[in-house]
């Protein structure tokens, strides 16, 4: 009887010790879907055909501070997994980007997207993405504004 109590509690305790990491992972992975290291960004920036308008501050990891920037990438157009067509590039501190018309987001750290200009109305945030899509960018459909809040 104590063999078997013994070997239940190992058996309990290896598979709570495989299972848990795993688990773990799956979750960090499903809330991060939409928010990209810097490299991703930089990488797809410069390999998308998108047509890109960049606003903000320039683009620049060398430079004092960058890393309390957030670079932000909003498009008009979603084909199945693929983001693109006119996309606008914010990078820099807080604010509250115009963004009508936008149909899918990826950031650099989390931001909320909003259905009414000026960050209002019904607003979500990028990293609980419902419907991730490929690249790091989450369809975010009806988008009015963007809220890039201070890290």
């Amino acid at each position: 009887m104590r063999f078997f109590t013994i070997v239940a509690f190992v058996a309990a305790f290896v598979a709570s010790v495989v299972a848990g990491p795993a688990g773990r992972e799956a979750t960090e992975s499903a809330i991060s879907t939409s928010v990209v290291s810097e490299a991703e960004m930089a990488h797809f920036l410069a390999t998308t055909d998108a047509e890109l308008t960049f606003i903000g501050e320039p683009i620049n990891p060398l430079a004092k501070r960058s890393a309390q920037s957030t670079t932000v990438m909003y498009c008009t157009k979603r084909v199945g997994t693929i983001c693109g067509g006119t996309c606008t590039v914010y990078n820099g501190g807080a604010a509250c980007l115009d963004a009508a018309g936008t149909t899918c987001i990826s950031a650099t750290h989390d931001v909320g997207f909003c259905d009414e200009t000026e960050c209002n109305g019904s607003c979500n945030i990028l990293s609980l993405c419902g419907t991730p899509m490929g690249n790091g960018f989450c369809f975010t459909p009806n988008t009015a504004s963007i809220l890039v809040s201070p890290l």
